[in-house]
């Protein structure tokens, strides 16, 4: 399962003279199936992810009714949101909510490309320091070096988002009437950050759902190719 993982990232990023080097440090892989067979099919497979995963989270309500991406209130904001409550605005609090996620998908229809290419940047150096890595070492190294250039191009477009979907004046509203009630501590949160990292927190959540479907259920490898390069996965 570990050689899989770690040839899934590899394969979807290189060519060919890179997939022989590659290969020949593991001679039993690629005994039934050409090398380009197998990239085709590894990058297939991440191209079903995307595809599949990915574009749930860009429909309405693909993060808001998504339990396990959807954003919930980070601690600044959730003595906000209580307060609100309290005061006779539950309405307004849980608009305040719905819009963050409103938000998050519509970033993510945009900024799904970005990501991609962010991915593509990956070197054949770092890729054999993957191979020799630990068994989560090609997730650890996908959310750890693309984060940074992730984030100062995605933090952009979940900015326009907040505009777009009206998430900027809900929250406007938000922490100026909060701001207002006697006793409180004034709060500015920065929003667009912490969209943007839930954002990408959940793209690449979904990304490793399909991952792990593809690995180990069959009824999910959809094309001969997927059937034949992952039929040598369950024989190992």
């Amino acid at each position: 399962m570990k050689k899989v993982l770690i040839l899934f990232t590899v394969f979807s990023l290189f060519g060919c003279a890179e997939l022989q080097q590659v290969a020949s440090q593991y001679p039993n892989i690629g005994t039934t199936l050409g090398n380009p067979d197998i990239a085709n099919g590894l990058k297939e497979a991440l191209n079903n992810g995307i595809t599949k995963e990915v574009t749930k989270l860009t429909a309405s309500d693909g993060f808001f009714k998504n339990q396990a991406v959807k954003i919930l209130l980070p601690a600044e904001l959730q003595k906000v949101d209580k307060t609100l409550r309290n005061i006779g605005l539950s309405s307004l609090a849980d608009e305040g909510l719905k819009v963050l996620n409103r938000a998050a998908e519509d970033a993510v229809k945009e900024a799904t490309p970005i990501f991609i290419a962010a991915v593509k940047n990956m070197t054949f150096t770092d890729a054999k320091n993957i191979l020799l890595g630990t068994e989560n070492a090609a997730t650890t190294y996908l959310q750890n070096s693309t984060k940074t250039a992730l984030y100062s191009k995605f933090s952009p477009v979940v900015k326009n988002s907040l505009g777009k979907v009206g998430a900027d004046k809900v929250w406007a509203n938000i922490i100026t009437k909060y701001n207002a009630v006697p006793l409180t501590t004034d709060v500015n949160p920065d929003l667009t950050d912490y969209v943007t990292d839930k954002a990408m927190e959940g793209v690449f959540k979904m990304i490793a759902v399909e991952e792990k479907d593809i690995r180990t259920n069959m009824a999910a490898r959809t094309s001969d190719l997927l059937k034949r390069v992952f039929a040598m996965q369950d024989k190992k």
